[in-house]
């Protein structure tokens, strides 16, 4: 009979790399999907407790981290540049769906939310590109494309922010209404450790 140590210590080698193994990530439009249903959800709640401070739910934290969830998926599949320039075009067409979205600032003159007044104007003019020239100029190569896809989601970060004060308004529909967003896939619950 062999002895059975060695398959063993495999087994256990093994079990202890899949610990070790990252977590896998969300690719960027279903990020993207979880991160607008979160803010539906904080929608709701917001609507539903009195007393809440308003447009507290806006932001676009969500955002940054998926562009961070792209870029970090494009560095474990080796060939960064070419998954960068992808990603960049992604958030680029995603950007343009979300303006594509948006009511016009003259829509909302009449609206009685100061909100609709004194901020919606100008987050509309910054998410339409507003810059001092271009964010990127004079990178190239792996530097280039990395500083590419960032710019690229600052823009689209902008533009979600818009949407999210257009959406608290009232004034746009929910984001898989407008068809730029899908609703996300059910999350699975995680086995508890004392379980395994």
């Amino acid at each position: 009979m062999k002895p059975m140590l060695p398959a063993m210590f495999l087994t256990c080698v093994t079990a202890a790399l899949a610990d070790d193994a990252p977590e896998p990530l969300p690719d960027f439009a279903t990020c993207m999907d979880l991160e607008v249903a979160r803010f539906e959800r904080a929608m709701e709640r917001l609507w539903q407790v009195p007393g809440t401070e308003p447009f507290e739910v806006g932001g676009t934290t969500g955002v940054g981290y998926c562009g961070g969830v792209g870029i970090t998926l494009c560095d474990r599949l080796g060939d960064v540049v070419p998954c960068l320039a992808v990603l960049e075009a992604e958030q680029e067409a995603l950007r343009a769906k979300v303006l594509g979205a948006l009511p016009a600032p003259e829509a909302l003159d009449g609206h009685d939310d100061p909100l609709a007044r004194d901020l919606y104007r100008p987050l509309h003019a910054l998410a339409q590109g507003t810059s001092a020239g271009p964010d990127c100029g004079g990178t190239e190569g792996g530097f280039g494309a990395w500083c590419k896809a960032w710019a690229a989601n600052d823009a689209l970060r902008m533009a979600v922010r818009t949407w999210e004060l257009a959406r608290y308004l009232g004034a746009v529909q929910d984001a898989v209404s407008a068809g730029w967003a899908h609703p996300p896939p059910p999350t699975r619950p995680r086995a508890r450790k004392d379980a395994e």
